[in-house]
């Protein structure tokens, strides 16, 4: 079961302001290590490649706690558990650049300086997480027995003159039909500082979905995506590709080549699928199954789009593809060309996502931004073919649609590499 203050955070406590959080731990974890690996010769400390060493430290230091504290935002994202990839990837950036413009440093004082610095980051947030303890209630009424299917450890309020205690939190459904007691008790605990939610807002952060109920909600309400990160993300993309490519050709081949010795058949695979607003589009993977005689019927081109757990048609070097995700790799063509995306939605079989879209309301509207290699519904639930699923996962594409930034992306990042070494979630 969850806690629920580990899905929302009221961050009035200290130890959580910024400013606090970058000086304890710049003092403490990239100065005063030097200092110390120095043995306060001013000598030492005065050379530049010491210093080179402190700014790059400090730097990194600031954008990991920065990205830190975004990813807390997200559900799954435990508050110290993002502390070591996020500063991992932040002191690894800085470093890359000290190579390319070839700074002098001392790669000591980074490795210590990084280890320090997280020490400090995860004893500080430590102790914002104990003085941050807060009790939630909910009030009775309406879709609030939802939240039970969230895993999240509430109270339930069975009085409204209940007195509350100052650490208090209390989740309510807006929307419901409360009798004049329960309002009261609303305002007045609004009025007294304590924090009043409602429970969509609790559900979605302790689950990472939406679920589109109005058409309001579907159509010009928070889930229209942010389109000025759409244009940018772009750009990203195409300029990825464009970089990994010259590296990738060499692998690609080798891959090609295992697919053509491991069994009859094409090297790719193509399908046409559903993509950005509707449309269809073309595809490309490396083949990681058996060839078959083509459908002749709706039905059967359907049962051959799914894919089921430990599916015979998987060829061995096909599990190994599929688990790692190098059978996506084809499909930086598909960005470029303006397809797909590296993040998105997955794009579904066009035989499957026509189904869906007579089956399921609001289905279209994951259409809205292009389809992904990897994604939000991708990393947390992984592939599902059957309608109850489907729906589930939808609402992993909502909360993404919704929640549509860099730092969402940079999250999936995260995970898809826990994906890609674990197996979790690969068919």
């Amino acid at each position: 079961m969850a806690a629920p203050s580990e899905v929302i955070q009221d961050g009035r406590s200290i130890y959580r302001s910024f400013g606090l959080q970058v000086l304890a731990c710049v003092v403490l974890g990239t100065l005063l290590p030097p200092f110390i690996y120095a043995r306060a010769d001013f000598d030492i400390l005065s050379n530049m490649w010491m210093q080179n060493s402190i700014v790059a430290s400090i730097i990194a230091l600031v954008a990991g706690i920065f990205f830190a504290r975004r990813m807390n935002f997200y559900p799954g994202v435990r508050q110290l558990g993002a502390v070591v990839p996020t500063f991992i990837a932040t002191f690894g950036f800085v470093a890359l650049m000290i190579l390319a413009f070839r700074f002098s440093y001392s790669n000591q004082i980074l490795f210590i300086n990084f280890v320090t610095s997280v020490v400090v980051y995860i004893g500080v947030m430590a102790l914002a997480t104990r003085a941050d303890s807060k009790v939630f209630f909910t009030v009775p009424g309406g879709r609030i027995e939802r939240l039970k299917t969230a895993g999240l450890t509430m109270r339930m309020l069975s009085d409204p003159s209940q007195v509350l205690p100052r650490n208090a939190v209390i989740v309510a459904d807006f929307q419901a039909e409360h009798n004049d007691d329960w309002e009261r008790l609303l305002a007045n605990a609004a009025l007294a500082g304590i924090p009043v939610f409602h429970f969509k807002q609790v559900y979605e952060a302790a689950t990472g979905k939406v679920q589109v109920e109005h058409l309001s909600e579907n159509s010009f309400g928070s889930l229209l995506p942010n389109m000025s990160f759409v244009r940018l993300k772009r750009a990203m993309d195409i300029a990825l590709v464009l970089v990994l490519l010259p590296f990738a050709i060499i692998p690609l081949v080798v891959v090609a080549a295992l697919i053509k010795l491991d069994s009859p058949g094409p090297i790719l695979f193509r399908q046409e699928r559903l993509g950005y607003r509707g449309v269809p589009f073309k595809v490309a993977k490396f083949r990681t199954m058996r060839t078959e005689t083509a459908a002749s019927t709706a039905e059967e081109r359907r049962a051959k789009a799914m894919t089921g757990d430990n599916d015979p048609r998987i060829t061995r070097l096909g599990a190994f593809l599929r688990r790692t995700r190098i059978d996506e790799l084809p499909q930086m063509i598909n960005i470029l060309l303006g397809h797909m995306s590296w993040i998105g939605p997955r794009p579904e079989a066009v035989e499957l996502g026509r189904w869906y879209q007579e089956e399921i309301p609001f289905y279209d509207y994951r259409h809205i931004v292009r389809p992904g290699i990897t994604g939000w519904a991708q990393v947390n639930q992984g592939h599902v073919t059957n309608l109850q699923d489907i729906d589930a996962k939808l609402q992993y594409d909502f909360y993404y649609i919704k929640n549509f930034s860099y730092w969402l992306d940079f999250l999936i990042l995260m995970r898809t590499a826990k994906v890609v070494f674990t197996g979790h979630g690969a068919r």
